[in-house]
């Protein structure tokens, strides 16, 4: 019998990615999220995993960088693949090495541009808006070493009209990442999977 994939999201916030990844595969039976890991102890994303009936794993900065805590974790849950999902932390090299073009994100722009170090919600929307962009929209991309510079499997765009501010255009964001990111999983990790 072929086994199902068993993903992890690891998720720095307010976690709404990740349970709209969740609804859209629960019941479904084409993949498990076996946990939500997160570096935020405050952060909603573990109200919304407790929800969800999904484990979750917290963890610091040491237990991520200067410990095999987090691969051996992953590595005890049988994952195949891991989706971030607002998390801001780049990942080990162990995990990359452990994970080879099976560690997925998404920004909250049109990659390359507005990428990198430091850019992530709100500074990106307020970047895309100040530089007076027509279109924006999400990436989907594999993770690698660098900030935001991993090979792009998927974008979506969206028009930006003279009157959005970086608030309507963060909304616009989310509803394109709402609609196609679980897709894009499923097309990556269920159809791919064979």
């Amino acid at each position: 019998m072929k086994t199902i994939p068993r993903i992890a999201i690891f998720a720095s916030g307010s976690g709404s990615n990740a349970q709209r990844i969740a609804e859209f595969f629960d019941g479904k039976g084409l993949l498990e999220i076996s946990a939500i890991y997160c570096n935020n102890p405050g952060a909603y994303v573990l109200e919304r995993a407790k929800t969800a009936g999904i484990p979750s794993v917290l963890f610091n900065r040491n237990d991520f960088y200067n410990s095999s805590f987090i691969l051996n974790d992953l590595k005890s849950r049988n994952i195949d693949w891991i989706i971030l999902a607002g998390f801001l932390w780049l990942i080990p090299e162990s995990i990359l090495k452990a994970y080879p073009q099976r560690v997925i994100n998404i920004h909250p722009a049109l990659l390359p541009a507005y990428g990198g170090k430091g850019m992530f919600g709100m500074k990106v929307h307020e970047s895309v808006i100040a530089a007076g962009e027509k279109e924006s929209g999400i990436t989907i991309h594999y993770v690698n070493e660098h900030y935001d510079k991993g090979d792009i499997i998927f974008q979506a765009r969206c028009p930006i009209n003279k009157e959005d501010t970086p608030e309507i255009l963060a909304a616009k964001i989310h509803e394109l990442e709402y609609m196609h990111f679980p897709k894009v999983i499923q097309e990556l990790i269920v159809l791919g999977h064979s």
